[in-house]
């Protein structure tokens, strides 16, 4: 099965990767970046193949063609609302995902409709309030076009997943390969992972898991189970909490 990835470098996307390396019934990885992807190059694993891609607003016949084949995309790519301004936050966020499924949808098939699997986050809403935060907002405002797009189009399954804290301590493969983080966020994570794993696993979101979760999804897995009282439904399109996640994927919840 031949799988897009974007946003490889980054926390999700490195778990993303390793999740797809990882699996055998991925026969193809498609990674569009700005920049070489470290991990794709010390893998050696000829079945990835990163594609140099500097505008994420435009999808040339050269591109896509690099991209036939393709049956899902784990749309991993994002910046924190704190790192840009609002202009840049919303381009990122939601203009770059919104343009490439534009462009993938011509991918699916009713034989095999393409999945796109938007990586969102915990706190988003699709009913904001003017206390919502920007990154809520924006979010939310993703996803309802997502859904849009899916009920328009069949072949187009789109889907989102809210994860909330994301954490790589036990996840060795990545480590080398993880961004550089300022210390405050360092030690915000060094204070509240080991109580958020141990007193609110549903809440936890360790990139093994969460990598290989995206990665099923992306390959049409689980579908059947996401009309659950756990996971909102806008028409046909699924978002699924860091709670479901956690339940579809197996995982402890308690």
């Amino acid at each position: 099965m031949h799988l897009i990835l974007t946003g490889a470098t980054g926390l999700v996307g490195s778990g993303v990767l390793d999740a797809m390396i990882k699996m055998k019934d991925v026969t193809k990885i498609s990674v569009l970046s700005r920049r070489p992807v470290k991990l794709a190059e010390d893998s050696k694993d000829p079945r990835v193949n990163v594609i140099i891609h500097k505008d994420f607003e435009k999808y040339d016949s050269e591109l896509m063609s690099k991209l036939q084949g393709a049956s899902g995309c784990v749309w991993a790519l994002g910046i924190s609302q704190t790192q840009v301004s609002k202009e840049e936050y919303v381009k990122i966020t939601k203009d770059y995902a919104l343009e490439a499924s534009k462009a993938f949808q011509t991918l699916g098939s009713e034989q095999e409709p393409f999945n796109f699997v938007y990586v969102s986050g915990e706190g988003a809403t699709t009913k904001p309030t003017r206390f919502s935060a920007l990154f809520a907002q924006v979010k939310g405002q993703t996803e309802l076009a997502l859904a849009d797009m899916r009920r328009q189009n069949p072949i187009f399954h789109a889907s989102s997943v809210r994860p909330s804290f994301v954490d790589a301590s036990n996840h060795d493969a990545i480590k080398p390969y993880l961004p550089n983080q300022v210390w405050q966020i360092k030690a915000t994570i060094a204070v509240l992972g080991p109580v958020i794993k141990c007193g609110f696993p549903g809440y936890w979101s360790p990139t093994q898991d969460l990598g290989r979760f995206l990665t099923e999804v992306a390959m049409g897995r689980y579908k059947d189970q996401f009309k659950a009282k756990d996971i909102e439904m806008v028409g046909e399109f699924p978002i699924i909490a860091n709670t479901a996640f956690r339940r579809l994927g197996g995982f402890n919840t308690a």
